[in-house]
C-alpha cells in the first residue's frame, strides 16, 4: 500500500502525454529555413539556364533527379510489400527465388542505370568540351584574393569583376590565378572551372539572351571567399563592340572643377600607387584598373553597392566592409574626399 502511494505521488499530474511541445517551434523554424533558402532574389541557379552549356547541365540534372525518384519509389514499394503482404505468409519459398530477385533487383537493374548515366555523362562532357573556334572573342580572367581581373586578347586596357560578351556567340575564357586556388562559376551559363596555380585552364561562355548573370568563386580561397563575385553582361554585338573599344581609350577627362580636384587627389595621393586610370599618371598594378569604376555593378567584387556613400566608406577604410582584403585605409583628407568620390563616379 505504501509503495502504491509512493508511485502515485511521483506520477506527473499535468496531463502531459510525453511529447515535448518545445520541439514544435524548432521544427517549424527548420522547415521555414529550408523553404526560404532558395528565395534569395540575386541567387543564380543552374536550373534556370540562359546558355547552351548550362542547358546541357540542366538536362542531365533532371535526368538524374527522376532516376533517383524512380529508384526511391521502387524501394518504398518493395519495403511496403515485404511488410504488409509477406508478413505472416506461411508458404514455402523456393530456394532459387531470393537469389534470382537479388541478382535482378540488386545487381542487374542498378548496373543498367549506372552504365546509362555514365554514358550520358560522357556525352555531356564531350558537348561541354566543344568550345569556340580560333576566331572567337577571348577573355583572360585572373583570380586574385578576392577579385577578378578581366582582360581581352588584343586590348590594352582591363576591367574588374565584370565580363562583357556578345549574345549568341561562344566566347573563350582563359583562367589563371595570381595566388591561391579559385574556381570560376556562372551557373546560368556554364559549369565551374578551377583556376590552378601555375596553369592556364579554359572554359567558354554562351548566352542565348541579353542580360546580366551572376558568377562566383566556387573554391574556398580564404576569409573573403564569399565576397568574390562577378557579373557576365551579355549584350548585342554592336553594344559589345562599343564597350570593348573603350578598353583601349583613355578614361574620361574631368568636366567639372570637383572632378578635376578629385583627379589631382587620385594621381598625387596613395591611390595611384596601386591603381591605374588610363590616360593619367596613375599606373599601379596591385589593385584593379579603375578606368571605368563608375559604371561597375558593385564595389569589392559584390561586397557593396556602387554608390557615392559606399564608395566613400570603401576609400576611407575598406577593411570595415571586407576584412582581410589588400586595400589598407587611405589617408585622404576630409576636404578632398568628396571631390575624389565625384571623380571616380565620373569614370564610365
Amino acid at each position: 500500500m505504501e509503495k502504491a502511494e509512493r508511485r502515485a505521488t511521483m506520477e506527473p499530474t499535468s496531463g502531459r502525454t510525453g511529447r515535448s511541445p518545445g520541439h514544435a517551434p524548432a521544427i517549424v523554424v527548420l522547415i521555414a529555413t529550408l523553404v526560404l533558402t532558395g528565395c534569395a532574389g540575386d541567387a543564380p541557379s543552374a536550373l534556370d539556364p540562359a546558355g547552351y552549356g548550362a542547358r546541357r547541365v540542366e538536362g542531365l540534372w533532371w535526368l538524374l533527379f527522376w532516376i533517383s525518384v524512380a529508384v526511391f519509389a521502387e524501394v518504398l514499394l518493395l519495403l511496403g510489400w515485404a511488410l504488409l503482404f509477406r508478413r505472416g505468409e506461411r508458404t514455402k519459398v523456393r530456394r532459387g527465388d531470393p537469389v534470382r530477385f537479388v541478382a535482378v533487383a540488386g545487381a542487374g537493374i542498378p548496373l543498367i542505370i549506372l552504365v546509362t548515366v555514365y554514358g550520358l555523362g560522357l556525352r555531356e562532357l564531350a558537348a561541354l568540351g566543344d568550345g569556340p573556334d580560333d576566331s572567337a572573342t577571348t577573355v583572360d580572367v585572373t583570380g586574385h584574393k578576392w577579385w577578378w581581373e578581366v582582360r581581352y586578347a588584343g586590348r590594352f586596357g582591363a576591367t574588374a569583376n565584370e565580363i562583357h560578351i556578345p549574345v549568341g556567340e561562344r566566347v573563350r575564357v582563359r583562367l589563371r590565378t595570381a595566388d591561391v586556388l579559385h574556381s570560376f562559376w556562372v551557373p546560368e551559363l556554364m559549369p565551374k572551372t578551377d583556376l590552378i596555380a601555375g596553369e592556364t585552364t579554359e572554359t567558354w561562355l554562351h548566352a542565348e539572351r541579353s542580360g546580366s548573370y551572376r558568377g562566383q568563386c566556387a573554391e574556398y580561397c580564404g576569409l573573403q571567399h564569399a565576397h568574390m563575385g562577378l557579373r557576365v553582361v551579355a549584350q548585342p554585338r554592336a553594344e559589345f563592340d562599343a564597350w570593348l573599344a573603350k578598353l583601349d581609350a583613355p578614361a574620361p577627362e574631368p568636366r567639372t572643377e570637383a572632378q578635376r580636384l578629385g583627379q589631382v587627389a587620385f594621381t598625387q595621393g596613395t591611390c595611384a600607387a596601386c591603381h591605374t586610370v588610363r590616360g593619367t599618371t596613375a599606373n599601379g598594378t596591385v589593385g584593379p584598373d579603375l578606368s571605368d569604376v563608375g559604371a561597375r555593378w558593385s564595389l569589392g567584387a559584390g561586397t557593396l553597392p556602387n554608390d557615392p556613400g559606399h564608395l566613400g566608406g570603401w576609400i576611407a577604410n575598406a577593411q570595415v566592409s571586407k576584412p582581410g582584403n589588400a586595400m589598407p585605409p587611405q589617408p585622404v583628407p576630409a576636404a578632398q574626399l568628396p571631390n575624389l568620390i565625384t571623380y571616380l563616379e565620373s569614370l564610365r
